[in-house]
């Protein structure tokens, strides 16, 4: 059992808490990372299956996510461009699959006058109400209290453009079904992007990713934090009291290290606080407000073959069908490999469903859902991997968390609250880079000038 004695404590070494680490050292501030696993990433998770590299976590730059950017580009890490050169594939209502170039789906001229009319109405609610405090706008209660699914059926009644513009969100972000999150939580996901339009247009969201993977920012991040960085050590109970000077004593006690400080990061998703037993009690208003917050359900399935097959068609590998198992697939062929790999998703109630069958049979209906998009070739991939969030006992869900209906205007003032020494930051409570390695760096910056202003040291620029 170590015994540390530092200034702060980071609870989590995915990307926010290891930023925030890196700020305070750079402050002048001793810290402590422990991490439950045994690996640093958090969501970030970049591994090796069966001789293929995969991107089992986290993995897309987009161009709005500045912070990310030069972070990669301080660290020397180099990304590239998502091959999309080719026709893409769409799955409307009557289950044909059709070919199709530009940023539009191929649909009626009514379904796409109706989702243009939706994103319109999107677009202009994410730039009135913003991404930093959508609780606080004279709409958040009338938005938070209606379902993103009812929502878009009060606006339209046009089923398929409904269920389109749902998937961008739903399937494709917070991985619930639209009938379990709000409106106001949809726009502020939109808002976090820049626009909804931003998360209908693949070329600007999935814009690019990093050469060797992106849990090499993590990697080199903890790299420099050497030994304050301890693994596979789940932190157990947080206590704390006022000290004399003002300020307080902290013990956090982890499976392998007891630390003594003075602040403590929770740099972990909400969903994962009440592992942590806290002396005395986080208050009611904390305990309440995290009982509201969950993570969705998405199985991000891998499957890599010989060859880019669907390349040698004129497709790009970019598949979309909102009624389809797997809603959404993209070529994630790793840079200067000769192979090529799809990346699917299975999202929410799709994914309850197929988790109730065995291994075998769940493969077999993955397969055959991406065989609907591209063809009998993608029936037999050289590799198969199923990345299943929701099962990893130190995250168990995906992407990130977001609220049930009426809770963002309710809770969502409080959330960056600190509880005496005791900060948050993560991904899940950020405002731009919401949900994204974006976010998580944001958010970990912030907490670390946060604690430097209540030690009174500065942060260099």
């Amino acid at each position: 059992m170590l015994n540390l004695n530092r200034d702060v404590v980071v609870v989590g070494a995915g990307p926010s808490g290891l930023t925030a680490a890196r700020e305070l050292k750079k402050a002048g501030l001793s810290v402590a990372v422990l991490e439950a696993r045994d690996r640093v990433g958090g969501r970030t998770w970049t591994d090796t299956v069966d001789g293929a590299m995969l991107e089992i976590g986290g993995q897309w730059v987009s161009p709005d996510q500045t912070v990310l950017l030069e972070l990669l580009d301080e660290l020397g890490l180099q990304t590239y461009p998502r091959y999309r050169d080719g026709d893409s594939m769409y799955i409307g209502a009557d289950g044909v699959p059709v070919r199709y170039t530009g940023d539009t789906f191929p649909v009626d001229p009514d379904t796409k006058a109706e989702m243009d009319k939706l994103i319109r109405l999107l677009d202009a609610l994410a730039a009135e109400i913003g991404a930093t405090e959508p609780w606080a706008h004279p709409k958040a209660r009338e938005l938070d209290t209606v379902s993103f699914h009812h929502w878009l059926r009060q606006n339209s009644a046009n089923e398929e453009a409904c269920n389109n513009i749902g998937l961008f969100i739903a399937g494709g972000m917070l991985t619930k079904p639209a009938h379990a999150f709000s409106a106001l939580q949809a726009v502020l996901m939109a808002a976090s992007a820049g626009s909804f339009t931003h998360l209908t247009d693949e070329d600007f969201i999935l814009d690019r990713r990093v050469v060797g993977g992106m849990q090499q920012v993590s990697l080199l991040l903890a790299q420099e934090l050497g030994d304050d960085v301890v693994l596979d050590s789940p932190v157990r109970t947080i206590n704390w009291e006022p000290d004399a000077e003002g300020g307080h004593r902290v013990t956090v006690v982890s499976e392998r290290a007891t630390v003594k400080a003075r602040f403590v990061i929770m740099a972990v998703p909400p969903n994962l606080y009440s592992r942590v037993s806290f002396n005395p009690p986080l208050p009611r208003r904390q305990h309440q407000m995290h009982q509201h917050q969950s993570l969705g359900l998405v199985i991000k399935v891998h499957a890599v073959y010989s060859r880019p097959f669907w390349r040698n068609s004129g497709l790009s590998g970019t598949c979309f069908g909102a009624g389809s198992l797997v809603q959404e697939v993209y070529d994630n062929t790793n840079f200067g490999d000769t192979r090529g790999t799809l990346v699917g998703f299975i999202s929410d109630e799709k994914a309850d469903a197929v988790f109730e069958l065995s291994p075998e049979e769940r493969k077999g209906a993955v397969l055959e859902s991406i065989a609907g998009f591209l063809g009998a070739e993608a029936l037999e991939p050289e590799v198969y991997y199923e990345s299943d969030w929701g099962s990893e006992e130190w995250t168990r869900g995906a992407y990130a968390s977001s609220y049930d209906l009426g809770g963002l205007h309710r809770y969502g003032k409080d959330q960056h609250a600190a509880v005496g020494p005791i900060f948050w930051s993560s991904s899940d409570l950020a405002a731009e880079g919401y949900q994204h390695v974006d976010g998580a760096i944001r958010m970990g910056r912030r907490t670390a000038e946060r604690i430097c202003e209540a030690a009174r040291v500065t942060v260099p620029a």
